[in-house]
């Protein structure tokens, strides 16, 4: 098992990898000046964008929302993935081996490479069947969608496309792309006989089935013709990319308007997702030939940020034997979950393919809006177990039933389902509360139900173990570990105010800080001697110029770790403004503009600050006895004309 990576790997990712390249992936960026480029913030809707990357010092930083961050941030972000599996990931683009504390390991430099070559099978393959759905062949394909409400818009949506009749299609049309038949038996697109492998999805309607980073990894496929004789559904089998119980289809599509929601809704398959999208359901989900299990809820909770704020989960279930029995299993994980979980159930037995198909996409949407509690769903499929004719079966009822409201996380709630069982049950409300209370007391309700705030409390638990740059630290502890600042004797750190932007010196404060950070090389020399003199009026810019002073003194690293380093090193308040002074574009569109506008800036620092210095030995020479101090009164006159001399000779450089 794979340990903590190594800190001198992360900052090597981080240094390595293009920030622009990744962002390019997401975002359409233009150039914004010299080494800046904008675009629509991906976080947040806008007209116009304010979204910037500075590939330079390698972060973002949004100035509409405030989001901001370095290329393993964004990738946790967007792909909704741990700090763990983002640097892996990144890792894995640019070819780097990761090292890992404790003698853990990852997955090698030649393992990487295989994986690849998978996914790279997996695309061509995406590409080609898409393709396919297209031909004469593939006639039966587009009548199956067509009679289920699919256009060629939402075909091309969800990628749907067709395997052709016959053996070895796709396997000629790998092989001419250079995969030999070792890699392709690895893929599971293959199965084999006597006479080599041949291909396993022939004559059928074909679902990519994507990771939550848009991968390819494996393939749903639906028969079409009467003489094929597999199952109705045949989907890819185990591989090393592709584990059913951790995959769901629509997760790549679905991701950010279930994190923007928080809503996630369990479908039943390709199709019912299709709907459901279709239909102004974008936050819909299907397992591939599973059950909805702990793998999935992992993926949910990370997606719904399950921190007991919010968020709801929704099962639709058929209103068959099978499907009670679904979300019967549903609740068994309830527990697992701090968000409402809820159930819906089409009295029908209508699917929501079938809904849309025959009563249009507002059906598809009143059926998600009748959610029902995933546990009153629970707790009346127990009652009908039983003859509550019967004081028999109303006393059995009872005993099956308490436990499942005992079970309810909201305590609020209790008592008003208990009213209802004894409702339902016809019994008095004391004896169904007794029964209750006594259920929560017996367990294992009760332990679930605290298992789930602790899984609740584990989730917030493991944000509070990676700070802003990764870095792993203990939980809990502010002091001495990377990326947390040190706090103050008082154990409180200083409120820093957001500077008045029509401040004229707070203004020239932020634009010598914007130079420090962008372009360190201007503080060679005399220069640096000023500016680590120098003193900032405004609180947030002398902490981040303490920051500099720190940090600057044997500092060898590059740009992109120089701006990680200062983030380091301010209070953890200011950290996102760090950010945004490294990223912010600087009025200048050539080499040279910029070298001349960031003298200009300094030059402007240093002439505020021998005006300071001189306002201050003119108010002691003010309070000084000439007659009584003749010595000091000449040393400061010496000094005050120094000082000017200084000035004029600023302003002649600038």
């Amino acid at each position: 098992m794979a340990g903590l990576i190594k800190r001198e790997d992360i900052d090597e990712v981080r240094q390595r990898t293009d920030i622009k390249e990744v962002v390019d992936g997401y975002v359409t960026l233009k150039g914004a000046g010299l080494g800046s480029y904008k675009g629509l913030c991906p976080f947040h809707d806008e007209r116009s964008p304010s979204f910037t990357v500075r590939p330079q010092v390698g972060r973002y930083h949004c100035f509409g929302c405030g989001e901001d961050g370095d290329v393993i941030s964004f990738v946790q972000k967007l792909d909704h993935t741990s700090f763990h599996e983002a640097v892996e990931k990144l890792a894995a683009r640019i070819g780097y081996e990761l090292r890992y504390e404790d003698g853990g390991t990852g997955p090698s430099r030649e393992e990487v490479g295989k994986r690849q070559r998978l996914l790279d099978a997996h695309k061509i393959a995406d590409e080609f069947f898409r393709a396919q759905l297209l031909t004469a062949g593939a006639a039966e394909g587009r009548k199956f969608l067509q009679q289920r409400g699919f256009d060629r818009a939402a075909a091309d949506h969800f990628g749907v496309g067709y395997a052709p009749q016959g053996w070895d299609a796709l396997l000629k049309h790998l092989r001419g792309r250079g995969f030999t038949d070792a890699e392709l038996k690895l893929t599971g697109m293959f199965s084999e006989g006597n006479r080599g492998i041949y291909d396993r999805f022939r004559g059928r309607l074909i679902w990519p089935i994507r990771d939550i980073a848009g991968d390819t990894i494996g393939f749903g496929a639906r028969k079409l013709y009467e003489d094929d004789q597999g199952p109705k559904y045949l989907n890819t089998p185990e591989t090393t990319l592709y584990k059913k119980s951790q995959v769901l289809y629509g997760i790549d599509l679905a991701k950010r308007n279930i994190a923007k929601d928080r809503q996630l809704v369990v479908v039943e398959g390709y199709t019912d997702v299709m709907a459901c999208h279709l239909a102004g359901i974008p936050t819909a989900v299907a397992t591939c030939g599973t059950a909805f299990a702990a793998d999935h809820i992992k993926i949910a909770r990370r997606l719904l940020s399950d921190d007991g704020t919010g968020g709801e989960v929704i099962f639709t279930f058929d209103g068959d034997a099978a499907g009670q029995k679904a979300a019967l299993r549903a609740f068994e994980e309830d527990q697992r979950f701090v968000a409402q979980t809820y159930v819906a159930v089409e009295p029908t037995g209508a699917d929501p393919c079938d809904l849309r198909q025959t009563r249009g996409d507002a059906a598809v949407r009143d059926l998600i809006s009748s959610r029902r509690p995933l546990f009153e769903f629970a707790i009346r499929a127990t009652l009908r177990r039983h003859n509550l004719d019967t004081v028999e079966g109303r006393v059995a009822a009872l005993r099956e039933s308490a436990p499942v409201v005992a079970q309810i996380r909201d305590a609020g709630l209790r008592p008003g389902y208990a009213r209802e069982l004894a409702g339902w049950l016809g019994m008095p409300i004391e004896d169904v509360t007794r029964a209750v209370a006594a259920a929560a007391k017996r367990g294992p309700a009760g332990a679930q139900a605290s298992g789930a705030q602790a899984s609740g409390s584990q989730a917030g638990g493991a944000a509070g173990r990676s700070n802003a740059a990764g870095y792993n630290q203990a939980p809990g502890s502010g002091q001495n570990v990377p990326g947390v600042a040190a706090l103050p004797p008082s154990g409180v750190l200083p409120s820093f105010h957001r500077p008045d932007p029509r401040d004229p010196v707070a203004s020239m404060e932020r634009q010598a800080l914007e130079v420090a950070l962008q372009e360190p090389a201007m503080l060679g020399g005399a220069a640096w001697e000023r500016f680590a003199t120098a003193r900032f009026a405004t609180p947030a810019y002398q902490a981040i110029h303490d920051a500099i002073r720190a940090t600057a003194p044997g500092f060898s690293g590059d740009a992109v770790q120089w701006v990680e380093a200062l983030r380091q090193e301010v209070p953890e308040p200011l950290q996102a403004l760090v950010s945004e002074l490294a990223v912010v574009p600087l009025p200048a569109h050539t080499a040279e503009a910029v070298q001349k506008y960031c003298r200009d800036i300094l030059a402007r620092l240093f002439e505020l600050q021998i005006t300071r210095v001189k306002a201050d030995k003119l108010g002691q020479l003010q309070r000084l006895d000439a007659a009584a101090h003749p010595e000091a009164f000449q040393q400061l006159n010496r000094e005050l004309m120094m000082l000017e001399m200084e000035r004029r000779s600023l302003r002649s450089d600038a």
